[in-house]
């Protein structure tokens, strides 16, 4: 029983160590391997809490450990990725206070992450559902953006990305969209019943396509439909 009650807890552990991986990469300007061991990270943050609920061992501690991967995974690896786009933005190396200091509001986004985390863990309202967006899907947006700007596939959306003020408007709706108001489905599939999840069979569905299709844009995309799709759901009922 011991040894099933430290699987999850190492699995989250596992996610800690894809975003210290990714931190090196984005540090490194690497961005396409960033983007990768954060997705590594997300899939196993999923599987923690999936073998936690298998083998009933959910503790507070799972619970902190979580919080604290997803916060070098999904807060600080996006703040760096934020930075390093806006350094080039500005043309790195930068001279001047001012320039020196700008990249640094890429940082916006990791403590618009970390107060999101905080909040989730105290937050009755969010077991079933979230409210706001959840840090690993706004980390895979942020780490979309660099690869979006070397795919190159829509010239406004590359001069938009080459833009610092344009990256801050970013990092502004990033850190304003993970703590709002905003009630958005969850993803997990929880049966074998399609009727009971048809919304997340159609989302993916949807998402698939946007991928196929429109590649790294296609990230940023699907989140937007995400929001608008809940949005819509939430009317309804």
């Amino acid at each position: 029983m011991r040894i099933k009650a430290q699987v999850p807890n190492i699995i989250t552990l596992l996610n800690l160590l894809s975003g210290c991986f990714a931190l090196i990469f984005a540090f490194h300007q690497d961005f396409k391997f960033a983007f990768i061991f954060v997705a590594l990270g997300i899939f196993l943050d999923f599987f923690d809490g999936f073998f936690a609920r298998l083998f009933k061992v959910s503790s507070p501690l799972g619970l902190q450990l979580d919080s604290l991967a997803d916060m070098v995974t999904s807060g600080v690896v996006p703040g760096v990725v934020m930075y390093q786009m806006m350094n080039q933005a500005l043309g790195f190396p930068s001279f001047g206070w001012p320039t020196l200091l700008f990249p640094f509001l890429g940082f916006i986004i990791t403590l618009g992450s970390c107060y999101r985390l905080a909040n989730f863990n105290v937050d009755t309202r969010q077991t079933d559902s979230f409210i706001g967006l959840p840090t690993p899907a706004n980390a895979l947006v942020i780490l979309s953006l660099p690869l979006i700007l070397a795919d190159n596939q829509f010239d406004f959306i590359t001069n938009a990305l080459s833009n610092e003020y344009v990256l801050l408007a970013v990092a502004l709706l990033s850190a304003y969209i993970l703590n709002a108001e905003i009630p958005l489905f969850s993803l997990k599939i929880k049966s074998a019943s399609f009727a009971k999840n048809k919304l997340q069979i159609f989302f993916l569905a949807v998402s698939a396509l946007l991928l196929v299709f429109f590649k790294a844009l296609g990230i940023p995309l699907l989140i937007i439909f995400y929001i608008l799709l809940s949005l819509l759901t939430t009317k309804k009922e």
